[in-house]
Order: C-alpha cells, then sequence, then structure tokens
C-alpha cells in the first residue's frame, strides 16, 4: 500500500531512497550469483556467504529491504527508514565479512522496525487489508529470529513466505472492496489466512502435519485469489491492467502449485522436492507479483514516471519457462537443466530491468504507470 506521505520535497525525498534501493539490489546480485553456484554454474566464489547465505540475502536483504521502503513512504514517517536501513545493511554486510550474529541482529531489529510500521499503518484504518500485512511483518519477525538463533533455513523458510503471501494477499483484498466481495468472501479469506497461521505454528511441533496444513493454506489462498481478485476483471481490458492481470494469474497458478507439492512432499527437508516448492513460489508467484506491480510502485517510490511497453511480456515468459523447467529438472531429478533453468532466472530478471530501463530512456509511446494500485 502506497498512501499520501508527510509533507516533503517529493524529489528530494525520492533521491533519499536510492541507497536503500542500491542495497536491495546489491542483495539481488549476490543472491542470484549464488543461486547460480548452486546449480553448479561455473562461476567465481567471491565470498562464502552468496552461497551459504542465498535464501536470506534473497527475502531479508532484497524483497524484504523493498517491502520495508515502499512501507515506509506508506506511513510518511522517517523513523520507519531504518527498517530498510537495517535489513538492507545487514544482509549485505554478511558479503563483506561481518560476524553472522550481528548481521542476522541488524536483520531481526530493521524487521522489527518494519513490524512497528505496519502497525502504525494498521492504527490509521482498523481494517482486514491492513491487519494482514502486519501479520506477514510478524512473520517476518519470527522466521529472522529463528534464523539469528541459526535454525536451519528449511525449518523457517515457511515463515519467510508467509511473510510476503500475507503482504501480497493483504494488498489484492484492499483492490477487491472495489467490487465489494460478498460475506463469504470475507468469511473464506479470514479462514485460508488462519489455516496458513495454525500450519506455521503446529510445523514447530509436527513437522508432517503443519507442512500439510501450511500447503493447505498455500493453495487456498491461490484458489481465493484467482476467484475474488480483481485480475480476473481487469485481464479483460488493454495495456498495463492487462499486463498486471496476467501477472497476477499466473502467479496464482504457481502459488497453487506450490502449495499442492508441498502437501505431497512435505515435511520440508533439503532435498530436490524442496528445491522445487520454494521456487515454484519465491520465484513463480513472489516474481510475478513484482514483474506486474513494478510499474506501479516504483513511480510512488521514486516519484518518477515508467512508461509500460509490451516488450514486458518478454521477460515474464522467460520467467514462466524458466520456473517450468526448474521444477521439470527437480521432479525428473535431470540435474543438468537446472543449471539452464539457473541461468534463465537471472535471464528473466536481467530482462526485466533491462526492458524497463530502455523503454523509458527511448520514451517509447505507450501507456504511462501511475502512483497508485487502481487496475
Amino acid at each position: 500500500m502506497v498512501e499520501a506521505e508527510a509533507p516533503r520535497p517529493a524529489r528530494g525525498a525520492a533521491l533519499e531512497r536510492l541507497p536503500l534501493l542500491a542495497l536491495a539490489a546489491l542483495s539481488l546480485i549476490a543472491g542470484l550469483w549464488g543461486g547460480l553456484l548452486r546449480v553448479g554454474v561455473a562461476l567465481p566464489i567471491p565470498t562464502g556467504a552468496v552461497i551459504a547465505d542465498h535464501g536470506a540475502l534473497m527475502v531479508c536483504g532484497f524483497l524484504g529491504t523493498l517491502i520495508a521502503v515502499e512501507r515506509a513512504v506508506g506511513l510518511g514517517r522517517r523513523w520507519a527508514y531504518a527498517a530498510p536501513v537495517l535489513t538492507g545493511a545487514g544482509s549485505v554486510s554478511l558479503l563483506v565479512g561481518a560476524p553472522f550474529w550481528l548481521a542476522s541482529l541488524a536483520v531481526v531489529l530493521g524487521s522489527g522496525i518494519f513490524l512497528a510500521a505496519s502497525l502504525g499503518v494498521m492504527a490509521r484504518q482498523r481494517a482486514i487489508f491492513t491487519l494482514t500485512p502486519a501479520l506477514g511483518a510478524l512473520a517476518w519477525v519470527v522466521g529472522n529470529l529463528q534464523w539469528c538463533l541459526g535454525l536451519p533455513i528449511f525449518q523457517l523458510v515457511l515463515w519467510w513466505a508467509a511473510f510476503l503471501l500475507w503482504t501480497i494477499a493483504g494488498e489484492r483484498l484492499e483492490l477487491s472492496r472495489v467490487r465489494r466481495p460478498p460475506r463469504s468472501a470475507r468469511l473464506g479469506f479470514y479462514s485460508v489466512a488462519a489455516l496458513l497461521g495454525v500450519g506455521l505454528v503446529v510445523l514447530h511441533w509436527n513437522a508432517g502435519l503443519g507442512s500439510q496444513l501450511s500447503g493447505a493454506g498455500l493453495l487456498a489462498f491461490a484458489l481465493w485469489l484467482a476467484r475474488y481478485d480483481l485480475a480476473r476483471r481487469s485481464v479483460r481490458q488493454r495495456g498495463l491492467p492487462r499486463f498486471i492481470a496476467i501477472c497476477l494469474l499466473s502467479g496464482f497458478l504457481w502459488l497453487g502449485l506450490s502449495g499442492a507439492l508441498l502437501i505431497h512432499f512435505g515435511p520440508l527437508a533439503p532435498g530436490l522436492p524442496y528445491d522445487a516448492i520454494l521456487h515454484a513460489f519465491f520465484l513463480g508467484f513472489v516474481l510475478s507479483m513484482i514483474f506486474g506491480h513494478a510499474p506501479i510502485i516504483f513511480p510512488a517510490v521514486l516519484r518518477v514516471p515508467i512508461v509500460y511497453h509490451p516488450l514486458l511480456y518478454l521477460p515474464l515468459v522467460v520467467l514462466h519457462a524458466s520456473v517450468a523447467l526448474r521444477l521439470a529438472a527437480d521432479l525428473g531429478d535431470l540435474l543438468g537443466l537446472r543449471e539452464w533453468a539457473g541461468a534463465l532466472h537471472v535471464v528473466s530478471i536481467v530482462l526485466y530491468a533491462g526492458t524497463l530501463l530502455l523503454t523509458n530512456r527511448r520514451g517509447c509511446p505507450s501507456i504511462k504507470a501511475t502512483p497508485t494500485y487502481s487496475e
């Protein structure tokens, strides 16, 4: 959610956010580098953290920092920017050899401030669509605390997944108010959110049952979003609204598949099925959401117009092809294909960023995105 910011020089405020986005970008680059090394691509190893902390760099350093910047913009309070400063700096400090306890503690503190900012947004408007992202912020804090305490990633990664899912679902629920969903839809949303929450709690006492419930929560969220999200209507439009809708609807498919795989293969443990579940969620679902909303979020954060162009469909297709190839390689035990899939993951992200830069630099005639989530 991007709300009205407290009165400040808009351009100056946007420039102040660039270092925070640079921290997120560094984490992204390091995370992608580590991901390529993990699938066997022959690359130099600049630091062991790019491999060992691949997941934390992507979720906390990249995604978490970006979302924390957006939340600080929405709240309009300077103290809220301490969240992305700490999560971004803490994640990047892993790359320069900082002690793990210090870097992870910075991320925990940053996510705690992010939770406070989320509660601040909820205090302004008490509603389920502000409560849900606040629950996501709480899930991030819980996941980060477990990471700081040294728990294996496979034991805590569903808390990170819940952080992203509840954040996205809350924002999509806010948009669904335009259609005034029936009472049954609202009750359904409460139920699926509670199902995922129960699964996360049970996970620490009974890994098998907790995985089943969490997977059911992911699948139920996908079905709810596919049924009630505005994307079902906006996909009939043209230009940017249609592009966003296709990103969302395709992302919902990956979300549902990740839930189904978790139900089938759970509990989570290192291995190829684990790899398939994580990449269906974090790449197929989460990156589809980013691809769809970046042309709208960036103008709100940076105060610069973003031009939509149909070329953006190309990286989206490459993204989905790469995730499909990754899952085929994992589930079919075709290890050689994992290198190609990993390379295509990176190509899709580079293509997307390059397309945005190229079309805006050349001023391609198309639809200009405005800083709003309206579709």
